[in-house]
């Protein structure tokens, strides 16, 4: 569909180009009044003449032609399709008694010279801009500053000089906020100033590649840095930060990667040791249900390198299942796996499972969570997220489970959507079994998980790819995010440490502006916002916030080992009325055509909902 799109507008570019060529030839060489003068003469200059110009581009196939791989043979074909357009066109006008003037050969000849001229001008501008973004998709590019005057800096200096495609570079300047680096000289390269210099300075010095050499740059300033080159248009390429190259020998091009969003959010990484959590995985039997989903698989390719006793993937969707097990035996071939399918929903399923494998840590990932379609199947998202939810934790409860962790969000405070409601709901299921159960429940609740099925970031790039528009919500809306390792890690974290009944928090920092991630999108695929793909503010959807909350105003916080992570007090409830009412809904549900808000309204207080 997209190529279709764009061979349109290809079309549609062609037939202008040959009417402006028409103009510009009867300007030059007869009067322009004379074009118009009969009705068959305009017809057949500026609509006959451009069909047929497209007619022939299209026989010799040069709408086929991906003009970045160009060659001198696909001009070639446009100047052939111009003077055979051009004279059939002349020969028409012989043709036809009524038009009142004679169309010369000259005038046929300039005709074609005009349309060929327009015609690959307008191919060339493609071809150049293609290469371009091609370029600077590709890697490192001609011209370069690089942002950072130390060690790091230095050895990309070096390794780059050293490079057999040495030629294609040009190391221009340094750029480095240690004002005493000013003016000094490094490696025979200027340190030219400080961060405030680089539009500046990639102006100056014609630069199309900016690389960022300081690994042990705290993640706001770097954060701030590369916002600021996102705004020369040059690609950005940045050394990992300093952790992620322990177990590197060498600093070199070659360990430049790509900007990625995450570089631009702000906020260090987690603080969590993965090793020292995951010793209660190794030696038991895990399940993680909804394991083929984005939380669910980064879940299990952590939990597989603990050495679980054996790791139960339960899901209902059998081509994700699929895919994590292929990658987990390709990875961890001394895995114990078993994939299974089936629905949270289906309590037999459930018990046979629990019955046969006795798992003694449980997961539960499996969830509706996308929050405008469950506003349009609201009985289904309480079907699958609470009734899910409860015969897990019960199967848990029954069988002995050591410790359930269920996988809440931020959505769930002070809801405006089913989906956050049932989550909430889903929070008290867990804080009710503890309160019976010898098997340790906890929820942990965070953001929005970058890049998980169904967010925004997947959207977006799909938009981009096909030429935009990108569509926000609203110019003000903000959102939590965090990365799927630091959300597995918070989970991780949480089965680690659980009593029983805490619902963990993860200290997400500051809340992100979705337009400014939409820009930075734009500008991380090398193009630019508003020129060359559009935003567009669609509104809030049903449900939608403007922002999201991380407490509800009675929980509080209590603060764990780690900084950044807390623990909410658990709000107490009458568990006879919790149960009393989760049987009216249980029995509400099933009727697709009954309104179960307002009874999700008795449960969870703190629902709003427009009625």
């Amino acid at each position: 569909m997209n190529r279709i799109i764009n061979r349109l507008k290809y079309f549609i570019l062609d037939f202008i180009l040959a009417d402006i060529a028409v103009i510009t030839t009867a300007a030059f060489t007869f009067n322009l009044d004379i074009l118009f003068s009969n009705r068959i003469i305009p017809f057949i200059f500026l609509i006959g003449f451009p069909n047929f110009l497209i007619a022939m581009l299209y026989l010799l196939r040069v709408y086929y032609i991906l003009w970045e791989f160009t060659d001198m043979f696909s001009y070639i074909r446009i100047l052939f399709s111009s003077f055979a357009s051009a004279s059939v066109l002349y020969l028409v006008s012989l043709a036809i008694n009524e038009i009142a003037f004679d169309f010369y050969p000259y005038e046929a000849l300039l005709l074609a010279l005009l349309t060929f001229s327009l015609i690959s001008v307008f191919r060339a501008h493609v071809a150049k801009r293609r290469k371009k973004l091609k370029a600077k998709k590709d890697g490192i590019v001609g011209n370069i500053m690089i942002i950072g005057a130390g060690s790091a800096g230095n050895l990309i200096i070096n390794d780059i000089r050293n490079s057999s495609e040495k030629k294609k570079y040009s190391i221009k300047c340094l750029i480095d906020d240690d004002p005493l680096k000013k003016s000094s000289i490094i490696n025979g390269i200027e340190v030219i100033g400080g961060s405030n210099e680089i539009v500046s300075a990639a102006k100056q010095y014609r630069i199309d590649t900016i690389i960022f050499a300081i690994p042990t740059c705290p993640s706001s300033k770097k954060s701030a840095i590369l916002n600021i080159c996102q705004k020369t248009g040059c690609k950005v390429r940045v050394l990992p930060s300093y952790y992620q190259l322990l177990n590197d020998d060498n600093v070199n091009a070659a360990t430049l990667r790509d900007v990625q969003i995450e570089d631009l959010l702000g906020r260090d990484p987690i603080d969590i040791k993965v090793e020292s959590v995951l010793q209660y995985v190794s030696d038991n039997v895990v399940l993680v249900t909804g394991g083929g989903g984005s939380i669910g698989s980064e879940l299990c390719r952590q939990i597989s390198c603990h050495n679980p006793k054996k790791l139960i993937i339960f899901d209902i969707y059998e081509n994700n299942a699929y895919d994590i097990q292929n990658e987990l035996l390709r990875d961890h071939p001394e895995l114990d796996l078993e994939v299974l399918i089936g629905s949270v929903r289906d309590i037999n399923r459930l018990d046979a499972i629990f019955e046969k494998y006795k798992p003694q840590l449980v997961f539960h990932a499996a969830a509706h969570k996308h929050v405008p379609l469950m506003e349009d199947s609201p009985n289904e998202s309480i079907k699958n997220n609470v009734f899910g939810t409860y015969n897990v934790a019960d199967c848990a409860d029954r069988f002995g489970v050591k410790r359930f962790v269920l996988i809440s969000t931020d959505k769930a405070v002070n809801p405006t959507n089913i989906m956050g409601a049932s989550k909430r709901i889903c929070e008290m299921v867990v804080q009710y079994f503890n309160s019976r159960s010898k098997t340790e429940f906890v929820a942990v609740r965070f953001g929005n998980v970058l890049g998980s099925n169904g967010s925004v970031i997947p959207l977006f790039k799909k938009q981009i790819e096909e030429g935009g528009p990108v569509t926000v919500t609203d110019a003000n809306i903000i959102r939590y995010f965090m990365t799927i390792p630091e959300a597995v890690s918070l989970v991780l974290q949480a089965g680690a440490t659980a009593k029983g009944g805490e619902i963990f928090v993860l200290d997400m920092g500051e809340p992100v502006k979705i337009i400014d991630l939409a820009e930075n999108l734009i500008r991380l695929s090398g193009l630019e916002p508003y020129t060359d793909i559009k935003i567009e503010f669609i509104g809030l959807r049903p449900g939608e916030k403007m922002y999201e909350e991380k407490l509800l105003a009675e929980e509080g916080l209590m603060r764990t080992e780690n900084r950044l992570i807390h623990i909410g007090r658990p709000i107490m409830f009458d568990e006879k009325e919790f149960l009393s009412i989760l049987t009216q809904l249980k029995d509400n549900m099933a009727n697709d055509n009954a309104d179960i808000r307002a009874i999700v309204r008795t449960l969870v207080p703190t629902y709003s909902y427009n009625e």
